[in-house]
């Protein structure tokens, strides 16, 4: 009896101690939120690959709970403001299985010369990291091919990076590198202590100055774009598609709204969608993020209803807020242009 109650102390005391230890389980946590891009035992996908040795010893602890915590603003990684601190710590440790922790040593800066970072920085990082460290262009993956680089250079002038990195962490990078990726050691490339000081020093700076992915919020209150179009169901469709083909679009196909989801031969011919691309466009839109690819191609769809024919149209400016990729942003306000010039001349 004494001994069962020992035991159900310890069992509470343990409870105490980590209140999501019933449920924490970072192989779960890593599984459910993490894998679809960092890949399931993390060598990378849309996300960096995190089972790199050079990167866990380069990084601590602290590093990889707030870049979970924090993310990075405009740059497809997310906030993942939703789960707990247990929950983020249990996958902090799931990450730290795949390699033994060899922590590489790093002393403190000892030059924090800007002006001279700025010189280096311009000549060793920029061809990667951009001039204004706004990172490599888009995700590098698309669905018709894989990417070229393990990994596309990270944005440095991005207030997540900035906030979840320390200068330690940034020198040990520059000293050390990322082998299986384009990153080279720069001590190997012959810069001194000082330089690689400078250089830190510099990146630091942007914490100063604009970050990336702190854009004006896209002006998204609506869901959809919805015209009534002066004309019959028929016509409707038929201009949709010239108007789609004048703004250089070929048409994909066109269908009845239900079709596929209902008996062949029960659809409902009163809702009909216009599938159209521009495959240009759409080279571009992958390159930049594959998770559009849920929405592509485009397609417009005209319901009559009541004695009278509505056009509507995904609000693209509302898709984009569904990523975090500030170039995604940009391509997604010109299509809501587009949509927008498409419907006016169908309905107008």
């Amino acid at each position: 009896m004494r001994l069962f109650n020992r035991s159900i102390i310890w069992l509470a005391a343990l409870v105490l101690i980590s209140p999501a230890w019933a449920k924490d389980n970072g192989a779960e946590l890593y599984a459910r939120h993490c894998s679809a891009c960092h890949g399931s035992q993390g060598s990378g996908g849309v996300g960096v690959p995190l089972a790199l040795p050079d990167f866990q010893n380069s990084i601590s602890d602290s590093f990889l709970y707030k870049t979970i915590r924090l993310g990075r603003p405009g740059r497809v990684m997310p906030a993942f403001t939703q789960l707990s601190d247990n929950e983020v710590k249990a996958i902090v440790a799931h990450i730290r299985t795949w390699v033994e922790q060899k922590p590489y040593p790093v002393s403190a800066l000892k030059s924090h010369d800007i002006s001279h970072g700025k010189q280096l920085y311009a000549k060793h990082c920029a061809a990667c990291h951009g001039v204004q460290g706004q990172g490599g262009k888009g995700t590098g993956v698309t669905f018709s091919r894989p990417r070229e680089l393990a990994v596309l250079a990270p944005a440095l002038n991005n207030a997540g990076f900035l906030a979840a990195i320390s200068d330690k962490e940034l020198k040990s990078t520059l000293m050390h590198g990322r082998e299986g990726t384009p990153m080279t050691s720069f001590s190997q490339q012959g810069l001194s202590e000082k330089e690689i000081d400078d250089i830190v020093s510099y990146v630091r700076s942007f914490a100063g100055k604009k970050s990336t992915g702190i854009s004006a919020p896209v002006d998204a209150s609506e869901h959809v774009i919805g015209y009534e179009s002066p004309t019959d169901l028929k016509t409707t469709v038929e201009n949709i598609k010239r108007a789609a083909v004048g703004k250089n679009f070929r048409i994909i196909r066109v269908q009845e709204l239900n079709q596929g989801m209902v008996a062949k031969g029960k659809e409902n011919t009163h809702q009909v969608i216009v599938y159209f691309c521009n495959f240009q466009m759409l080279n571009q839109a992958l390159a930049l993020d594959p998770r559009v690819g849920m929405f592509l191609p485009c397609r417009i769809t005209a319901i009559e209803q009541d004695g009278k024919v509505m056009v509507y149209a995904i609000n693209p400016k509302r898709l984009s807020g569904l990523f975090n990729n500030e170039e995604l942003d940009k391509m997604c306000s010109s299509m809501y242009d587009t949509y927008i010039s498409i419907v006016e001349e169908v309905t107008l």
